[in-house]
């Protein structure tokens, strides 16, 4: 199901109190908010590697990637992370920290990306991935990874390990604009 559409009228006005274009009903003045989508996912652990699905969907089909997808309505990030890593690669998950936040402004995205770890070993691919792998560090088939934010969440995993206590991660300095 696509988001919810404004019914009837609309005109692209700038409503009052407001300071940006928007649509707006012509009859009732109901204002339409097109809102940035929100990516959850994971950095999942098991034995020092890391969990990685193969993409069996576009964007980027063939790449590799952190289980994770969009967050549902009614649903909280962890439980998002959590379903996203059972939907993509039937792994059940404890999640362990916030990782890192990504902001990918072209597509109107942020990204909550969590550090977890697998609960029982057990994987396979869901409907969604062509193949589901753990990996050592450097094993990680760099070259083929599905996104930026991909890797920076790596580095930000690699760098931190199992502190207990770290910064959040975010886009790198290099990167603060669109990918």
């Amino acid at each position: 199901m696509s988001d919810p559409k404004p019914v009837g009228p609309s005109v692209r006005a700038i409503p009052e109190g407001d300071t940006r274009e928007r649509l707006v009903c012509a009859d009732c003045g109901f204002v339409h908010y097109d809102n940035p989508k929100i990516v959850v996912g994971a950095v999942v652990l098991w034995q020092g590697r890391v969990l990685l699905c193969r993409r069996a969907i576009a964007p980027r089909v063939g790449f590799w990637t952190l289980p994770a997808g969009y967050l549902e309505l009614g649903e909280s990030p962890e439980a998002g992370a959590a379903r996203e890593s059972l939907e993509e690669a039937n792994a059940r998950i404890s999640i362990d920290a916030l990782l890192g936040v990504y902001s990918v402004p072209r597509l109107s995205q942020v990204q909550l990306i969590y550090r977890a770890k697998l609960v029982d070993g057990d994987f396979s691919p869901g409907p969604e991935s062509q193949d589901v792998q753990l990996f050592a560090w450097d094993q990680i088939p760099w070259d083929e990874i599905a996104f930026p934010s991909v890797r920076w969440a790596l580095d930000h995993w690699r760098a931190i390990g199992e502190s207990a206590q770290f910064p959040i991660g975010g886009n790198p300095a290099s990167q603060t604009g669109d990918y």
